[in-house]
């Protein structure tokens, strides 16, 4: 706290005065630890004696406060003093009166002893010198109250600026802190202004190190560039008994001819000793007046300091979280100097500011790196997430082209399977018996469902891959609701379940733009899964509706319900609801999680509520897609005469190839099997054929000449060309198959075969690049 030399006061004042500084004083007092002051009370707390003193020895202050009433009571000649010996002397008369009684001349040896150890100087504190001037002023007449004012003002005007500027400097500092995160500016401008501020020579900062770590200063320079002196010493006992040494980070100097310590390391006769760091690190500042005075018995640390021209010097420790970081160093190098207590707080307090200040510093580099190695982190997982996508895309790629190649591979001997039992089904070659008629369609049927298995598997990895496309073409509402329940009518008649549709259709909204293949396979799947799982005797309903953008599909059962909890489970691939009912159907769960695969396709939605033991509704909203120019597709409903005619077949695998002679023989047709289309080329064009059809993974799908030399054999302007192909070439290679008249997918139906074979050579049927639906 700010401190000023003050006058002594002995004069007579009116009883109210002395009463009004009786009052100030005590208030000082209230705030002193017992044993640092003393008043007339603590000694006879039970009397009130016409004499009436108060003592204050602490550290801050030492003041002795003396009235004696005169004049009835009305004055008092009062005594007001603030030097030491006047006022150990006071104590020591009182002593003497208190001999015989223990508990005061307790209190005032304790009074005595503060006053002792205290290195005061006739000091006393700014705060109670204005409140005495205030009293003083008011009490006293203008012509007594002018002298005191008089002698006063001058050094409370001084002490007020000096408070002012202490104040504004640590404002100053404590602003830079919280504006600032770069230390070395905020620790620069710090000493820079605190040594003008005390009028200093020098002021730096010694700062602690790890041994391994080399010292540096606020300009980023290493100790080895910086001291002379350090390197020509050599290094510091404390650097050999491995612990931390020290050196010279900062400093700020009066002038030029200032020798500079920056760099210097600490020496074991250096002012800051190895054995003072544990006073430093308990707060302890340490003030020397003059070293010559100080340290006449250390002569190595006395050489030091007259060779860097330090006479007297001011020592605070700069503690961060409790460890001893550095310390804050005044240097007066003109000569010896007695620092002032003002001074030796206001380097305290600059101490505690740089400690915050290095601390906030310290957070924020610990914030910049955990930072940086969360980006390290986050990029490190970006690439591990980036080559886990990469390795999931091929996988994926690899899924979709092994599900590929079994598809072609399995529906190459099923068009064998199904296509053969069709074949004797209806064109047998002989009287079959009953039991043979059973056995081949037992063979025909499980051919079918074993096909829409893997029709099931490839659908839905094209959709869960993304490369399934939507075929769009206007079809009939009624007409799409009709043909699956054609399909399924004999499966709900098996189980002796009651299959019925209602359709809220107006004739206006009856045509509907989608897939119609896609969105017949989900009403499929849907009505075949409500049949299996509906015991006899119930009933299964369609219901349709259709908006001005969008037509719901609504299928109901009266079946076993599915648990609120197990519903989650619904459209997932291959998953069976876990209950042992459940598991007496057969089925690879595929059903509904192709539903939901389709049904997005569309970016329609779907719904189901259901309840155990009563029932179940799927609820299907498909919107109503926008048809592209040239992308309908033709649906042939009627019936057709086989006109007859020459066919030539290109099919290199022979089973195949019997098959379809067969059957084409079978309707009237003349077939010619070719197994090259290369070799078949010249032939065509001598043949006349009305119709040409080709495997199309027997083309060389690389030699796009061969494909176009086929399209465009001469003399077959009439010849309707139909291919058999895959739904993979049909989603991946659209193009090479634009040239056709139509198309077949694999395993082929011989009914269908035959029948879109006889629809294409109807005479109304004449242009080319009208694709018929597939059977698929």
């Amino acid at each position: 706290m700010p401190t000023v030399a003050l006058l002594p006061l002995d004069q007579t004042l009116p009883s109210v005065t002395f009463e009004r500084l009786q009052r100030v004083f005590c208030q000082m007092a209230a705030s002193l630890q017992p044993g640092e002051f003393l008043t007339t009370a603590d000694l006879d707390p039970a009397v009130a004696p016409p004499t009436w003193y108060g003592v204050i020895t602490s550290k801050q202050l030492q003041a002795l406060l003396k009235g004696v009433s005169s004049n009835g009571g009305a004055d008092y000649q009062v005594q007001l003093t603030f030097d030491p010996e006047t006022i150990a002397t006071f104590l020591a008369d009182l002593q003497a009166q208190y001999t015989q009684y223990p508990r005061q001349r307790t209190v005032i040896e304790q009074v005595t002893a503060t006053l002792e150890q205290q290195a005061s100087q006739g000091t006393c504190s700014l705060t109670f010198v204005a409140q005495l001037l205030q009293v003083l002023s008011e009490g006293l007449s203008p012509a007594q109250a002018k002298p005191t004012a008089v002698a006063c003002q001058p050094m409370v005007d001084a002490a007020l600026y000096q408070q002012v500027a202490q104040e504004r400097l640590l404002n100053h500092v404590a602003t830079q802190i919280r504006q600032s995160l770069e230390l070395p500016v905020i620790i620069n401008t710090a000493i820079a202004e605190v040594r003008e501020f005390l009028q200093a020579d020098r002021l730096v900062i010694y700062q602690f190190f790890p041994v391994e770590q080399p010292c540096s200063n606020g300009k980023g320079q290493t100790q080895p560039e910086l001291s002379e002196l350090s390197r020509r010493e050599g290094p510091s006992p404390t650097a050999q008994v491995g612990l931390e040494q020290g050196c010279v980070t900062y400093e700020a100097l009066a002038s030029a001819s200032i020798p500079s310590v920056l760099g210097d390391l600490e020496k074991f006769c250096w002012g800051i000793m190895h054995e003072c760091r544990a006073k430093y690190s308990q707060g302890f500042t340490l003030a020397v007046d003059d070293v010559e005075h100080n340290y006449p018995t250390a002569p190595c640390l006395l050489d030091f300091l007259r060779q860097i021209q330090v006479r007297a010097k001011l020592v605070t420790p700069i503690q961060v979280q409790s460890r001893l970081w550095g310390l804050l160093i005044a240097h007066q190098c003109s000569g010896p100097r007695p620092w002032q207590d003002y001074e030796k707080s206001l380097l305290q307090r600059i101490g505690e500011h740089l400690a915050i200040a290095i601390y906030q510093a310290k957070l924020y580099q610990q914030l910049q790196a955990q930072k940086q190695t969360l980006e390290d982190q986050v990029h490190q997982r970006t690439q591990e997430l980036h080559e886990a996508l990469l390795a999931a895309q091929s996988a994926n790629q690899v899924k979709g082209d092994f599900l590929a190649t079994m598809s072609h591979e399995l529906r190459t001997p099923l068009t064998c399977v199904i296509g053969l039992s069709a074949t004797l089904l209806r064109w047998s070659l002989g009287p079959l018996t009953d039991k043979q008629r059973s056995y081949l369609q037992t063979i025909h049927d499980n051919g079918g469902h074993l096909l829409d298995l893997i029709n099931d598997i490839l659908e839905l990895s094209q959709t869960e891959s993304g490369t399934a496309t939507l075929n769009l073409s206007e079809f009939s509402l009624s007409s799409l609701v009709e043909q699956n329940l054609q399909m399924l009518r004999d499966e709900a008649h098996s189980q002796n379940v009651t299959l019925k549709s209602v359709l809220m259709i107006p004739p206006e909204r009856d045509r509907f733009v989608a897939d119609p293949r896609r969105v017949k396979l989900i009403l499929y799947n849907l009505l075949d899964n409500a049949i299996k799982f509906t015991p006899a005797g119930g009933n299964v309903t369609l219901k349709v509706s259709a908006e001005p953008k969008t037509v719901i599909f609504q299928v109901e059962d009266t079946g076993i319900g599915i648990p609120v909890e197990l519903q989650p489970q619904l459209f997932q691939a291959f998953q069976q609801l876990d209950t042992s009912y459940h598991r007496n159907y057969q089925g690879t769960g595929l059903g509904l999680a192709l539903v939901k695969q389709l049904v997005d396709l569309h970016h329609g939605r779907i719904e189901v509520n259901s309840v155990e033991g009563q029932g179940s509704t799927f609820r299907i909203e498909l919107p109503n897609q926008v048809l592209i120019a040239g992308s309908e597709l033709r649906t042939v409903r009627a019936e057709a005469a086989s006109p007859g005619g020459r066919v030539i077949l290109i099919e290199p695998d022979e089973e195949i190839a019997s098959l379809i002679c067969d059957m084409l023989t079978a309707a009237g047709y003349q077939v010619i099997w070719w197994v090259e289309a290369s070799t078949a080329l010249e032939q065509i064009s001598l043949l006349h054929p009305v119709a040409l059809i080709l495997d199309f993974q027997s083309l060389d799908l690389d030699n796009p000449l061969l494909i176009q030399r086929l399209f465009q054999v001469p003399n077959t302007d009439s010849t309707k060309i139909v291919l058999l192909t895959t739904e993979t070439t049909l989603t991946q290679k659209p193009q090479l198959v634009a040239g056709a008249d139509a198309y077949l997918v694999k395993p082929i139906d011989p009914e269908r075969l035959v029948y879109q074979l006889a629809q294409l050579l109807e005479p109304s049927v004449g242009n080319r690049n009208i694709s018929l639906q597939n059977s698929a």
